[in-house]
């Protein structure tokens, strides 16, 4: 099937709340409780903020999307604790089991009332058709497709957000990108996709 080039026009928001610094944190030059604009995340203290922030990369494509059909955005902390008590993150201690697809659309379906469908199977022409209908694919793939040359250690485990398809490409909003490269509307090859992709995801509308 032909797909014309699209790219919806979806802010783009980082798991963290300083994007510019996500080359640091994630190489651990920096830790997190030391972001300069913690506070924007709604947590109550740095160490909440920092526990939470390298999780969050579910939150983050959920307030992209929320803002691409212009909800209200939550900031990411009370966003995340809405979503454990809707069971779609299990925090034991230190531990947290998510993002759970599952109760994660019937959260987003109750509370804001958009389409959303968990799905456990979700092979690549099916991201294309349902981001060239108009909606937006929280895809698992591997974090180290921030560097899509690079061949990763596996698959899954971290999201982000299709946001636009060509024959050729799927277009991420990355949650945990590098600024200026692969943060915002960042294109990877379907070849590459495969590399990282899971092969299950969420599929966002309106």
């Amino acid at each position: 099937m032909s797909t014309a080039s699209i790219t919806h026009p979806v802010p783009y928001y980082s798991q963290w709340e300083s994007a510019a610094l996500v080359p640091q944190f994630i190489t651990g030059r920096r830790q997190a409780a030391d972001d300069p604009l913690w506070q924007k995340s709604g947590a109550d203290t740095p160490q909440e903020y920092a526990f939470w922030a390298p999780r969050m990369c579910g939150v983050a494509c959920l307030r992209m999307a929320l803002d691409f059909w212009r909800h209200p955005v939550p900031p990411s902390v009370p966003l995340v604790k809405d979503l454990c008590e809707a069971g779609a993150y299990v925090r034991d201690g230190d531990t947290v089991r998510g993002l759970i697809y599952h109760p994660f659309a019937t959260y987003v379906r109750a509370r804001w009332g958009l389409h959303a469908q968990a799905v456990p199977d979700l092979p690549a022409g099916d991201v294309r058709d349902a981001v060239a209908a108009g909606r937006l694919v929280l895809l698992s793939v591997h974090k180290s497709i921030r560097t899509p040359e690079t061949d990763p250690p596996g698959r899954g485990g971290h999201l982000v957000l299709a946001v636009g398809v060509s024959e050729e490409t799927v277009v991420l909003n990355n949650p945990s990108g590098l600024p200026g490269r692969s943060q915002k509307a960042a294109e990877v090859t379907w070849d590459r996709l495969g590399a990282f992709y899971a092969g299950r995801g969420v599929i966002l509308g309106e």
